[in-house]
């Protein structure tokens, strides 16, 4: 008798291990950029910098919103995908789409020849150009004032790379910072003299702080620039969903409708 009950013993052992195991297999399966969401759709994680608003920021709840999320969630309903958004900083966002960490990422990240070396990008979805930011009472007119003053700006971002053009890649005069919020309140507290950067993130700090004594200056120099979604060097399959939601919300004017603007 007890003989047989160690049998049965260690057959229901063995098949609560199998049950574990098939399991844990079933969970390994479905993890990735292509777990089916509540909806039944492909889930993409998108990587960004929630520091730039009206862009991409943070609201009071801890949500990531702002101009560029509307417009990827607007291409992701287009295109028949959903999303999932994580806040990454300006800097660690390039080696978490090169290691695969995100299936791409949204952050105003102007499409330039070097970057593409590196990355692959979508189809335009938005155009801007630099800004420049000066105290009230500044005495700048145009960029090419900027030559022997201090400038601040967002560290590998473009508005780093037109001041790095005009005062030298090593220039002790240029104030990089991790974040243009940064930039901006360093050339607030007296440590630049002015401040570049892209022009919706300079005109909606403005507009956001009237009680702070300062002023925008356009230059005719600056090339207009345009955002695409960066994915990783090689990966189609994301590109080519992107650029379908990107043409059908230009196409239907959603686009426009978020933006206020066309892209083209």
């Amino acid at each position: 008798m007890k003989k047989g009950l160690r049998f049965i013993s260690l057959g229901l052992l063995l098949a609560s291990v199998s049950i574990l195991l098939f399991a844990c297999g079933t969970g390994t399966k479905d993890s990735g950029s292509s777990k089916d969401g509540d909806s039944g759709k492909r889930v993409l994680k998108v990587g960004t910098d929630a520091t730039y608003a009206p862009m991409e920021l943070m609201d009071e709840k801890g949500n990531i919103v702002g101009i560029d999320i509307d417009i990827v969630k607007a291409i992701a309903e287009a295109a028949g995908f959903e999303v999932e958004f994580k806040n990454y900083g300006w800097e660690p966002l390039f080696p978490a789409v090169d290691g695969g960490e995100v299936d791409f990422a949204v952050s105003s990240i102007t499409i330039t020849d070097e970057r593409k070396e590196s990355f692959d990008f979508s189809d335009p979805y938005f155009a801007a150009n630099q800004l420049i930011l000066v105290p009230e009472d500044s005495t700048v007119a145009k960029f090419e004032d900027l030559k022997d003053k201090r400038v601040s700006v967002q560290i590998n971002t473009t508005g780093h790379i037109v001041t790095r053009e005009l005062l030298g890649n090593t220039s002790s005069k240029i104030v990089a910072t991790e974040s243009m919020p940064l930039a901006i309140s360093e050339m607030i507290n007296g440590n630049a003299d002015a401040a570049v950067g892209d022009n919706a993130v300079i005109i909606d700090y403005k507009a956001n702080n009237p009680k702070v004594k300062l002023k925008t200056v356009e230059d005719d120099s600056f090339e207009k620039e345009f955002y695409g979604l960066m994915v990783k060097k090689g990966n189609t399959e994301i590109i080519d969903m992107l650029n379908e939601g990107i043409k059908i919300i230009k196409d239907n004017g959603k686009l426009k409708e978020i933006t206020g603007f066309d892209v083209d």
